[in-house]
Order: C-alpha cells, then structure tokens, then sequence
C-alpha cells in the first residue's frame, strides 16, 4: 500500500505540476506533508533547501529522496517514475497538438494565464515558509535574513545555493547554545 500511496502521490504532482519545478514544490508539499504526513514541514523545508542547491529538476530530485525515505530504493524508483511518466506523456500530447494550434489565441491566453496561478501558488508557500521561519527565529532575525537574502540574490546577483550553502555553514559552525552554558 506505500508504494501504491507513493505512486499515487508523485503521480499527481507529476499530472497537475505545469510550469516546472516552481509549480510542483506546493503540490509535494500538500501531498507529502498535509495528506500523507510522510515528512513534517521542517523535514520538508530541509530537503527543499538542499534539493535547491544540487543541479537538475526540483521536482524528481524531491521525488527520488523522498521515495527513499519513505520505502527505500523501490520506493526511490517507484517516485521518480511516477513524476515523470505524466511529465513525459504530457509533453509528447501537448506538444504535437499545441504545435499544430499556436497560432490561436486561446492557445497562448491559455499559457499566459498559467503565470499568475503558479505565482499565487509560490507566494502562499513563501508564506508559510516566512511564518515558519519566525516562529522559530523570531521576526526581526526572519525578516533580517528574508530582505538580505532578497538583496543579495537581486542586486548582487549572488547565487541562491552559495546563500543557502552559507546559512548551512553558519549553522554547522556557530557555538550552540548547550556548548557555551557547559564551558567551564
């Protein structure tokens, strides 16, 4: 029944997560940590984080380590091909039958209209990350790394995996809490 949950789960990321990897991270979200509850919003913030920094599509390197936690190496496999199956079948459709019609304009109003639905979508997932983020550092530290992670990636133009790589390193080598109160 986990492989079955698991394909069922991918699968539907895979079906419904048009635009790529931006428009799929709520939908593994919703499935993975609301429906299944296979990872709780910390975990998933973790391998979001992680997965963002490693070369390739969001989505199947989410679906790969996930599947692995959850069942192993089938369920590894199992993951992966449920998210590209319909990305493939889709795409083979979609592409002969969208290429024969490109030039109405139902069909490019249809492709416009994707935009703002995955920006809604991002937007409520950055929310929910932001308030995550306060709930555990407070809103000043939150707000701080938001707007000068936000600055450094817009106007500096310094690549999102060297901030988040940075963060990982400040906490690996920041003294802790429980080291400094044993000191002597």
């Amino acid at each position: 029944m986990q492989q079955w949950n698991l394909f069922i789960a991918f699968f539907r990321v895979g079906m419904l997560g048009y635009g790529g990897g931006p428009s799929s991270i709520p939908l593994v979200h919703k499935e993975v940590v609301e429906k299944y509850e296979w990872l709780t919003d910390d975990d998933f913030s973790d391998i979001l984080a992680l997965a963002n920094t490693l070369p390739g599509p969001i989505a199947t390197k989410m679906a790969g380590y996930i599947g692995y936690r959850v069942a192993g190496i089938f369920g590894m496999l199992n993951a992966v091909l449920a998210t590209i199956i319909p990305t493939i079948t889709l795409m083979i459709v979609l592409i002969t039958s969208l290429n024969s019609l490109r030039e109405e304009p139902w069909v490019n109003g249809m492709t416009q209209a994707v935009v703002p639905v995955v920006g809604v979508m991002l937007a409520k997932l950055t929310y929910d990350f932001f308030k995550k983020a306060q709930s555990n550092l407070g809103w000043v530290a939150a707000g701080v790394l938001g707007v000068a992670s936000l600055l450094l990636m817009e106007w500096l133009h310094v690549h999102p995996g060297l901030l988040i790589f940075a963060l990982l390193l400040y906490a690996l080598l920041r003294p802790s809490k429980k080291r400094e109160e044993q000191a002597p």
